[in-house]
């Protein structure tokens, strides 16, 4: 890609990121000039593990020095969670839902900062840092109508007298194990739906992003406060790799929830099930958009521009893959390509970026050697490629979004099977749309799609059982964005996780069948005669 000089979004002008990270720090009670941050909270503040370096991605300076938790601060935190749910399992749902709502005022309150922060930390525009947090918001909205609707069940009895209730109660404590790119949106997904619930939570952030777990937990543990409950309500622990196996491994956590790759994913999911423990798992997208030739082009086009470079294509949701009727891929392309030449990249707190860095050094590398198979595979590569040469953006991790066509459309390819977690789009024709499905469903994911249409008979094709096997099968919508009030989660590999809305909520309880009898008699079920 070629870059003018007035594409991108310098930093020169602005305050130094060391000024602005201040403030935003400040304004979250997050001292920015301690040498060291505690990393552990369970109603105190307390940390004298490894020490965990938040860096900035746009530029690389260490924004804080975290202390995670040693293995006794592990252990006497998972003990004050597990007081914490014998408290507010006690509490009525209502009572909660209360809870949530103060929650809710709490984070609105400081939203745009809270924001700020996610794009200083994480390195997502500003737009979709605020939105991350209005996604917690929003969920904390769901949490209180749900509180005072999580029903279960009256069944009939076939027996006289007899009534049988389907009961859902508190589960314990909620191990939630969130990734560096929703930093404070996923544990919003679990904690509201929990805490409505009555359980207690585990919160074990990404490494990377202990600054937004910090800050979350701050707000929280003062409404917690303010309503007499113990802060271990909402646990924090940071930590690495030895910290979430603590967590996946105990036994006093019936529920792990966990967001990040298939690998590690499997890994939880093993771990977990060896205990009879639950999971919800939250893991690979790969997600494609399927172009028919009557699609609206005004609408789908930015609608993969944006899921395509959206949070530099490191959304769970982000499309990878882009299959175009034959009839409408020159022009597809070419207004794709258009777009793509307009971005602006630059330091993610300016208003009017659309590319900000990726989270990692180590994440541009995994694009370099994506963008290396491409070249080696014969691909053509119409635009990006590379890292960005412009000297405003040398300190940080600035990729060129990418399109190209491969060689070969084959979904057992590499290129085509495995979610590269960077801004990266590969290009497929196709004439009929049951070969799209078919190329659709062929990858091991199955998280987001998306098909563009105007015909009904391709809808209802798309959305049936001949149709897309994603979680979530979008129409005339885009694979990324998706609203809380649906349940979020993917099929196959992506994990058969739900979060979020619909029946989500079901999964923070445990079930029970009471059969109860108001009658003077005690007859078995089957008319089953065992009389003496």
């Amino acid at each position: 890609m070629i870059l003018s000089r007035h594409a991108v979004c310098t930093l020169r002008g602005a305050r130094s990121l060391s000024t602005r990270a201040s403030t935003i720090l400040s304004a979250l009670d997050i001292p920015p000039d301690a040498a060291e941050l505690p990393g552990v909270y369970d109603g105190q503040w307390s940390g004298s593990g490894d020490v965990l370096e938040s860096v900035c991605p746009t530029t690389g300076e260490v924004l804080a020095r975290v202390r995670s938790a040693t293995p006794h601060e592990l252990h006497e935190a998972l003990g004050k969670s597990k007081e914490a749910y014998l408290h507010l399992r006690t509490v009525p749902a209502p009572k909660r839902g209360e809870l949530l709502r103060q929650i809710r005022e709490a984070l609105s309150s400081k939203r745009d900062v809270l924001g700020a922060l996610v794009s200083l930390e994480m390195g997502k525009i500003k737009t979709e840092g605020i939105g991350e947090v209005q996604e917690f918001v929003d969920i904390c909205d769901y949490a209180v109508g749900l509180s005072r609707m999580m029903n279960g069940r009256v069944v009939a009895s076939e027996r006289p007298g007899h009534s049988i209730l389907e009961v859902p109660n508190p589960i314990g404590i909620v191990g939630v194990l969130t990734a560096f790119n929703f930093p404070v949106a996923v544990y919003g997904w679990n904690f509201s739906l929990s805490v409505a619930a009555g359980n207690a939570n585990v919160w074990k952030p990404s490494p990377s992003t202990p600054l937004c777990s910090i800050a979350i937990t701050k707000i929280i543990a003062r409404v917690l406060e303010k309503n007499g409950l113990p802060g271990a309500v909402s646990t924090l622990i940071t930590g690495g790799k030895d910290v979430g196996e603590a967590i996946v491994e105990s036994r006093d956590i019936p529920l792990v929830s966990f967001t990040g790759s298939e690998a590690v994913g499997r890994v939880v999911g093993k771990a977990v099930q060896s205990r009879f423990g639950k999971t919800i798992l939250e893991l690979g997208g790969n997600n494609a958009s399927i172009i028919m030739p009557d699609a609206d082009m005004s609408l789908a086009v930015p609608a993969v521009f944006f899921g395509a470079i959206g949070t530099a294509g490191q959304r769970c949701t982000s499309t990878r893959r882009l299959y175009l009727h034959r009839a409408i891929a020159p022009k597809f392309l070419d207004a794709l390509q258009k777009l793509y030449a307009t971005i602006c990249v630059g330091d993610p707190l300016v208003d009017g970026t659309l590319l900000g860095p990726l989270h990692t050094r180590a994440a541009v590398g995994i694009y370099s050697d994506a963008v290396q198979r491409l070249h080696q595979s014969g691909a053509d590569i119409l635009t990006g490629g590379k890292k960005y040469d412009h000297a405003a953006l040398s300190q940080g991790n600035f990729v060129q979004p990418t399109i190209s066509v491969p060689k070969t459309v084959d979904p057992v390819d590499k290129i085509w099977s495995t979610e590269t977690f960077a801004p990266i789009l590969n290009v497929g024709l196709f004439d009929e749309l049951e070969q799209a499905i078919e190329m659709n469903n062929a990858v091991p994911q199955g998280l987001s799609s998306s098909l563009w249409t105007r015909d009904l008979r391709n809808v209802g094709k798309w959305i049936g059982p001949e149709g897309s096997d994603a979680g979530i099968v979008n129409v005339n919508v885009g694979t990324s964005g998706a609203e809380i009030g649906a349940a979020f989660g993917g099929n196959k590999s992506t994990g058969w996780g739900r979060e979020s809305g619909g029946d989500a909520w079901k999964q923070y309880v445990r079930w029970s069948a009471c059969t109860v009898n108001f009658s003077d008699a005690a007859p078995l079920a089957q008319g089953v005669d065992f009389s003496t």
